[in-house]
């Protein structure tokens, strides 16, 4: 009975967390505005405390409490701090490992508490093509890799269709934890991974970026237009050590739900064909 128990509970946790709770509260309402809810009046009663009309028991014991929480919470860093840490951090990472492994100890991005574990990357971290998206859903959130459910396997599709798989690729994402419920992540959120994924891009220094959707397009590329403007554009991306080619296209799962929008994709894929064959050329007549 107890084992059974202790499985509905943690199912019931694991409900919330797939539909994006990420705070607890009790289970019975309190009237804050009340001088003594009738719960606290209760435990006084039975504690020997003052009668609920006495001065002491309407003040005493929420100050009690206060100082209490106040003494065993640690305050979550500023956005400021929490940024400044971030770029701290992956600025002291020389290589991808270490990178990952600073992300894994990193604790000024709220989401590293809701998600299963950190999906850093998936894919060759050697190859000529990178490709980055926004964040990880439920089924990376799962396996710890990049792009594996459904809009990974379209990406798959698409890769393959000019001749790249997951030997000949790398593949990441702006936010490297799930956010709750698979919601967008906040400005904020963003903003502290930020520093990571500048970095990661400069580590695997790619020849060729391909930013996967809007918002991994505006982050990492400066630039305001939205997807539908700014895709097949080839733009200038400073890794850091040298500048590479830049395009951007639609996310595979914006393709899943308008997948008339395929051809326009297939267009641009075209391209990253093309661009890649260039730079094996020029790397063929350097060597």
């Amino acid at each position: 009975m107890h084992d059974n128990r202790e499985h509905d509970v943690c199912a019931l946790l694991a409900f919330y967390q797939e539909a994006g709770v990420d705070a607890l509260l009790g289970e019975t309402p309190v009237d804050r505005l009340a001088e003594s809810p009738p719960q606290q009046a209760a435990a006084a009663g039975a504690a020997g405390a003052p009668s609920p009309g006495s001065r002491k028991s309407r003040t005493s014991q929420p100050v009690e409490s206060v100082e209490r929480r106040a003494g065993t919470l640690t305050p979550p860093p500023s956005p400021e701090a929490a940024v400044a840490a971030a770029r701290e951090a992956a600025k002291a990472a020389s290589s991808l490992e270490e990178l990952r492994e600073m992300l894994r100890r990193f604790e000024g991005c709220a989401l590293r508490a809701t998600a299963t574990q950190l999906v850093f990357a998936d894919g060759n971290p050697q190859s000529r093509v990178m490709f980055v998206g926004e964040a990880p859903g439920r089924e990376e959130d799962i396996q710890g890799l990049a792009f594996v459910g459904r809009s990974g396997q379209l990406l798959d599709r698409m890769m393959a269709s000019i001749g790249l798989d997951r030997k000949s690729a790398y593949i990441a994402n702006i936010v490297p934890w799930r956010p709750p419920g698979n919601r967008t992540p906040t400005p904020q959120e963003s903003a502290i991974c930020v520093p990571f994924i500048l970095r990661q891009i400069e580590l695997a220094n790619p020849d060729l970026l391909v930013c996967l959707g809007g918002p991994a397009a505006q982050t990492l590329l400066s630039i305001r237009e939205g997807i539908v403007k700014s895709r097949g554009r080839w733009f200038r991306y400073q890794t850091g050590t040298r500048e590479i080619r830049a395009l951007a296209t639609f996310h595979p799962a914006y393709l899943l739900r308008q997948p008339l929008q395929k051809r326009l994709a297939w267009r641009d894929f075209l391209a990253i064909k093309k661009a890649l064959a260039a730079v094996q050329g020029a790397l063929s007549t350097a060597n």
